[in-house]
């Protein structure tokens, strides 16, 4: 079903099936495939391939030699109905690609609201991608990861299979993160250190000195309090007053298939 108001270029494919919503546009040499669902005010530019069982939020945009919703890069995928689902007014940028989900990774790969692709970035199966997420030119987030609102992932940077990255965190440039990173966390290296707060991400929010400096010493103390890093987070929770310490505690003590990047002693 194709709305009245959509703008479909004659050059281009829309398969029959396909859903496109009012003012959206597919630009020159689109294919959109019989399953997809385009929400309103939806732009194909040109050259984009949007494949599988693929719904996309409204005012999205969508740039050239861009490929969303084909099959997963796993060997173990036998051609089970999967989907992938992408929120509102995300801009994905040249030559990016999203993958649908796998049965055994629970069907969806999904990307929420107001994200940035940079050229080249890639989403794989069963990624769960929060809203307000920065993924720069390049980066690549392998299959089962977790990454939740506003994080910023630099250029050139992957982020191994399963890792969770917690809210407002900043990964560097050039980096491979292979451990689950702390809410608000920095990391940086090639083999990814947490390497400190994010603190010009928390001071451009807003966040109240208070809580600034209850984060500071909270990672003061993950970083050389006594016992494990559980240990030093459930310690560290007896006495957590500011919201986003009890964040970081929920989320180091929360179920994980990854060990944590963890501050130097």
């Amino acid at each position: 079903m194709i709305d009245q108001s959509a703008s479909i270029h004659p050059s281009a494919i829309v398969e029959e099936g396909a859903k496109i919503g009012a003012r959206s546009k597919v630009g020159p040499f689109c294919l959109v495939g019989a399953q997809v669902t385009l929400g309103e005010g939806v732009v194909l530019k040109s050259h984009v391939v949007v494949a599988g069982i693929t719904e996309i939020g409204e005012e999205t945009v969508i740039y050239p030699g861009a490929v969303v919703g084909e099959i997963p890069q796993d060997l173990k995928f036998r051609g089970e109905e999967t989907r992938l689902t992408i929120g509102a007014r995300n801009r994905i940028r040249e030559g990016v690609t999203m993958n649908t989900g796998t049965e055994g990774g629970g069907g969806v790969t999904a990307v929420g609201d107001d994200c940035l692709f940079m050229t080249g970035a890639h989403v794989a199966h069963d990624a769960r991608v929060g809203n307000r997420v920065i993924v720069a030119n390049q980066g690549a987030i392998a299959g089962h990861c977790v990454i939740e609102d506003d994080v910023i992932i630099g250029g050139l940077s992957g982020i191994h299979q399963w890792v969770r990255i917690g809210r407002g965190a900043i990964i560097g440039a050039v980096t491979m993160v292979t451990n689950d990173v702390i809410p608000y966390g920095l990391v940086q290296a090639p083999r990814g250190e947490l390497d400190g707060l994010n603190l010009v991400g928390l001071k451009r929010k807003g966040v109240a000195r208070s809580d600034i400096t209850a984060l500071r010493a909270a990672f003061q103390m993950l970083a050389q309090g006594d016992g494990a890093f559980q240990d030093r987070a459930r310690k560290l929770g007896e006495d957590a007053d500011s919201p986003y310490v009890r964040e970081i505690v929920d989320f180091i003590l929360g179920a994980s298939d990854r060990h944590f990047l963890t501050p130097e002693r």
